[in-house]
């Protein structure tokens, strides 16, 4: 069981943002406990379960053992991690899901 951070490229709000995703939901809220983010920056998304993490974020997430992905060179791994986020998906309404 892993968890990933993609390349930090979506810029917002002045920073470089990434995504972190994760084979179980367990692994991706225990990571993103490690990393000291609150429950609430969870995004249970139709698009994919995952966290937005800062460059720094990233950085230490990989620190923390995290798998950095490339959407550039890891196409199908890329593809197939964002297969599993879609389906961890709680399936209700963006942002109503309670942890």
């Amino acid at each position: 069981m892993s968890v990933y951070v993609d390349d930090a490229v979506t810029l917002w709000r002045g920073r470089r943002w990434a995504h972190m995703m994760a084979d179980t939901l367990e692994e991706l809220h225990a990571m993103a406990e490690r990393l000291g983010m609150p429950p609430r920056a969870f995004q249970d998304k139709r698009s994919g379960a995952h966290y937005d993490l800062t460059e720094e974020l990233r950085q230490e997430a990989l620190r923390l053992g995290a798998i950095a992905i490339s959407r550039h060179r890891d196409r199908e791994q890329v593809r197939a991690i964002i297969r599993l986020a879609r389906s961890q998906w709680s399936g209700a309404a963006d942002g109503e899901r309670s942890l």
